[in-house]
């Protein structure tokens, strides 16, 4: 049984910093596309951080968060990870990590099969 675990969640003041974790179990997830998504109160969830499955793991970012947060992955550890850096208010939100069956990124939330429970992050002003 396949299942993803974040942590890293927390309260942190604007233009603070936090690294969010994803481990994932039951299977290997090398080569596959793996992402980070928010939701925010009242808000859609959206795609915020991706990394293809591809040699190199090219990454795709929201503009919202270009240069601020860095999504990383060590294939040893079956985990996946958000570097957030000079948070802002407005990136208050549950963030959950998200594994595609496939290596191409994406930003569309239907095109992945695991989710983790997700992992508030809280920013004060």
């Amino acid at each position: 049984q396949v299942q993803l675990v974040e942590s890293g969640g927390g309260l942190v003041q604007a233009g603070g910093s936090l690294r969010l974790s994803c481990a994932a179990s039951g299977r290997a997830f090398s080569g596959y596309a793996m992402g980070w998504f928010r939701q925010a109160p009242g808000k859609e969830l959206e795609g915020v951080a991706i990394i293809s499955g591809y040699n190199g793991g090219s990454t795709v970012y929201a503009d919202a968060v270009k240069g601020r947060f860095t999504i990383s992955v060590d294939n040893a550890k079956n985990t996946v990870y958000l570097q957030l850096s000079s948070l802002k208010p407005e990136d208050t939100a549950v963030y959950y990590c998200a594994i595609r069956n496939g290596r191409v990124s994406s930003m569309r939330q239907q095109d992945y099969a695991y989710w983790g429970q997700g992992t508030q992050v809280t920013v004060s002003s």
